[in-house]
């Protein structure tokens, strides 16, 4: 992986562009810019050679799949040495969607996503607070997400 790569203009054109739409060709990309197809496609592999890009994704509306609550749940442990146990239990539960090793009040703070509080109230309790490195959590219930947007280039 290259650490020296410098972005110029073009290469930030070229990641807003794929940032808002990854599937636009590169012929398309090539006549929006005034350069080659094959240019954006040298300038896309150097890119995901110097870890800028590391893939291509949907992304879907939670709300449609009937994914009603998000909550944030921060998470102290017993132990600092008992991160790496902790998370490894917590990435095993498919409502934890991210996690944040942090500084401040918590030592991990997670992003749960439930189909109802009934199912956040039994993931909370029987999978959540029985891992046996938490010590505690506190939940926040996300009531709207007004901001969702990538980095800018």
């Amino acid at each position: 992986m290259e650490t020296s790569f410098q972005r110029d203009k073009l290469d930030n054109q070229i990641l807003s562009a794929l940032m808002k739409e990854a599937r636009t060709p590169f012929a398309e990309l090539a006549k929006r810019f005034n350069v080659s197809a094959g240019t954006i496609h040298v300038r896309v592999e150097k890119m995901k050679q110097a870890g800028i890009i590391t893939g291509a994704q949907i992304t879907v509306n939670p709300k449609a799949l009937g994914y009603d609550v998000c909550c944030f749940i921060g998470i102290n442990l017993k132990s600092a040495g008992d991160y790496p146990a902790a998370i490894s239990k917590l990435n095993e539960l498919e409502e934890v969607v991210e996690a944040y090793y942090t500084t401040g009040n918590y030592s991990i703070f997670v992003k749960v996503m439930c189909q109802s509080i009934d199912e956040l109230q039994h993931v909370l309790i029987n999978r959540i607070q029985s891992i046996d490195e938490i010590q505690s959590t506190e939940t926040l219930i996300s009531l709207q997400n007004p901001i969702t947007r990538a980095v800018k280039p």
